[in-house]
């Protein structure tokens, strides 16, 4: 009955009828089984102010009577109204039921939201649900009331504590899989709480699951009372009860029959009316209901200098890493000895295959690194301030404020639940401490300050009504929300067509200049390092191996595996004059696999001998650049050049 989540799509849901409630007006059966419930509810609620009889009243000159006027539902072997013992007792059903429900989706709610994002939380909900599980729930209610007595509000939810654990592996599931998704990995890296984030960003996304369970258990632990109360342990007569009645009726199936049908019928048709709701709502391809509502466009917008500032007075604030390396716990290391700096103002680049070790690199600056992945050795300095060592609380002061990230897919990266106003304004209210009046008109100036001219059509639309293009504008705002000094892009422009690219390129160069900001551009496009950047480190198999200014490096590159992505490239134009685009053989060695000696060397034009030997990195000819290769100077001198080494070689 559950399915996975898909992004909802706003007001176009609505109007096309895939919204929940779209698609319960559309289902004659939804619009009956909601018409159901209501009634009962209401008419249960407010029994006491309607009832035409005392539930309890006998009349034994109108015993065992069919339907008339003076008794819709006919009366019981006392004479009693069934209509008003049906009702009298259906609140009770209901509240019982609610509780049960209630107990069960709230505890195993809560475990999976903390289980996903903590491998130690997960551990001890695994270990706790499969202990419940293997609990008989039925022999555990027996014993309960055996000790308690019929006291049904402790009974069902004593029963709801017990069903909770099946429905923790369903919520488990898919918190995990939302855990994952990259608009809540950049909500972690704009410094969001881990509880915030599980609350803004996985559960409003796993909503229509939540009810749908909610009422599957609603409907058995109306099942389960009855059932109870027509064993004997319900409501003791005289009291009323769904369960009790049926059996009273079972007693009078052969000479009275009519006596099983109201209270059969009425309890059928709720748990049948709560089911089909359930279905409908779960019936849209796993699309949630659009939570928020669009607001209305504020007709006032009070601005303050300090939340209106969008950028601040250029620092000297730097980045040092210094001999990072990255590993897996137990297991080969991912990343060795990378050093590099960047200061205010710069534009560094990390170019490279995919396997290299770029975004591993990035990730580790913000503390973000994938379970099992540990910094090993190294140091990562932010204005003098050690980041390697601290703790998700001490780097929630840095990420978003200090140090901001752009991710790869910009629709990914941002909550498909609410509106581009939302997010914004959510984000500069946490990072900059402002009242959502003034987060509003700085929502307004970052997006002017990207470059997008509708700026109020764009605040209200959600993330499937952008372009790829307005998508990654709106993540950059985002990520500037909290005026940081570093920003590190992974690889921004991957998804999004050439014409794009350059604009978003622009935008970037543009804020570098206007904000003194530092960035980490990661990416495989050398034509996007000569566009933007001012340094350049290229990465190989974990190492950076050649580093220094992009200008001279890009024209002079002295590493064999630079001037092979450079005669790859086709933004090269002495690859263009050559006629054709070199191919580099073979592929990225895994980490278990890389060589003691030069990591390039099985795929290398220029190997030799010395080739096996540890390579360190050294000064490059003519600049202040460095080189990890030990013949550099000697294929430098000769000229080297890998599409003429490489006539013939294929990939």
């Amino acid at each position: 009955m559950t399915a996975p989540i898909i992004p909802p799509a706003g007001l176009e849901q609505v109007r096309s009828g895939t919204h929940p409630v779209r698609r319960i007006l559309r289902s004659p059966f939804a619009v009956a089984s909601l018409a159901w419930l209501l009634l009962v509810v209401v008419a249960s609620l407010a029994a006491p102010l309607w009832l035409p009889y005392d539930p309890l009243a006998q009349d034994f000159s109108a015993v065992k009577q069919l339907p008339s006027a003076a008794h819709w539902l006919g009366t019981d072997e006392l004479g009693r109204d069934i209509l008003s013992r049906i009702f009298a007792a259906g609140a009770e059903a209901l509240l019982y039921s609610a509780i049960s429900a209630g107990v069960a989706v709230g505890v195993a709610l809560a475990l999976a939201l903390a289980a996903a994002a903590r491998p130690v939380a997960r551990s001890i909900g695994d270990r706790a649900t499969e202990i419940v599980m293997a609990i008989p729930a039925m022999v555990v209610i027996l014993a309960v009331i055996g000790a308690v007595g019929t006291n049904f509000a402790l009974v069902m939810a004593i029963f709801g504590l017990l069903v909770s654990a099946g429905l923790y592996r369903v919520f488990l599931g898919q918190a995990r899989g939302l855990q994952s998704q990259a608009y809540v990995e950049a909500a972690g890296i704009d410094g969001m709480r881990q509880v915030a984030i599980s609350l803004r960003h996985v559960l409003p996304n796993m909503l229509t699951t939540v009810f749908v369970q909610f009422v599957l258990i609603f409907a058995i632990s109306m099942m389960i009372q009855a059932g109870l109360a027509f064993i004997g342990f319900g409501p003791q007569p005289p009291n009323p009860s769904w369960g009790g009645l049926i059996q009273s009726a079972s007693k009078a199936v052969y000479d009275f029959p009519w006596l099983m049908v109201p209270p059969g019928l009425v309890l059928v048709l709720t748990i049948l009316s709560a089911n089909t709701l359930a279905d409908v709502v779960a019936a849209g391809a796993g699309e949630p209901p659009r939570l928020i509502a669009l607001g209305r466009e504020a007709k006032r917008r009070r601005r303050t200098e300090k939340a209106a500032a969008a950028v601040v007075a250029p620092t000297d604030a730097a980045l040092v890493v210094d001999g990072l390396t990255v590993g897996i716990e137990g297991g080969p290391a991912l990343v060795t000895d990378v050093s590099f700096e960047v200061r205010s103002g710069q534009v560094l680049g990390i170019v490279g295959e995919s396997g290299c070790g770029k975004s591993v690199t990035a990730m580790s600056i913000l503390g973000l690194l994938a379970p099992g992945l540990a910094v090993r050795d190294g140091s990562v300095r932010w204005n003098g301030h050690e980041l390697t060592g601290l703790s998700d609380q001490e780097m929630l002061a840095m990420r978003g404020k200090q140090i901001a990230y752009i991710s790869q897919e910009p629709m990914r990266a941002l909550d498909p639940m609410f509106s581009v106003q939302s997010l914004l304004v959510d984000a500069i209210r946490r990072l900059r401490k402002v009242g959502r009046a003034d987060a509003r008109g700085v929502a307004a100036d970052l997006l002017a300050q990207v470059g997008i001219a509708d700026i109020d059509r764009v605040l209200r639309s959600y993330a499937h009504q952008l372009s790829g293009g307005m998508a990654q504008r709106v993540a950059i705002a985002l990520a500037l929300a909290g005026n940081p000094r570093l920003l590190i892009a992974d690889e921004p422009t991957t998804a999004l067509d050439v014409t794009v690219q350059a604009e978003i390129l622009s935008l970037l160069r543009g804020l570098v200049r206007d904000t003194g900001m530092a960035v980490i551009l990661v990416t495989h496009d050398l034509g996007v390092v000569a566009d933007i950047c001012d340094d350049v480190a290229v990465m190989y198999a974990g190492q950076i191996v050649e580093f220094g200014d992009m200008a001279e490096v890009l024209d002079d590159a002295q590493h064999p595996y630079t001037m092979a992505l450079l005669a790859a490239d086709p933004h090269n134009p002495a690859a263009v004059r050559a006629g054709r685009l070199a191919s580099i053989p073979g592929q990225v060695p895994a980490p278990a696999a890389w060589p003691s000696g030069c990591r390039f060397a099985a795929r290398c034009a220029f190997a030799h001998d010395s080739s096996h030997d540890p390579q360190v990195l050294r000064p490059r000819v003519g600049d202040a650049g460095l080189v990890r290769c030990d013949r550099a100077a000697e294929l430098h001198a000769a000229g080297a050049d890998w599409q003429s080494a490489t006539e013939g070689v294929t990939a």
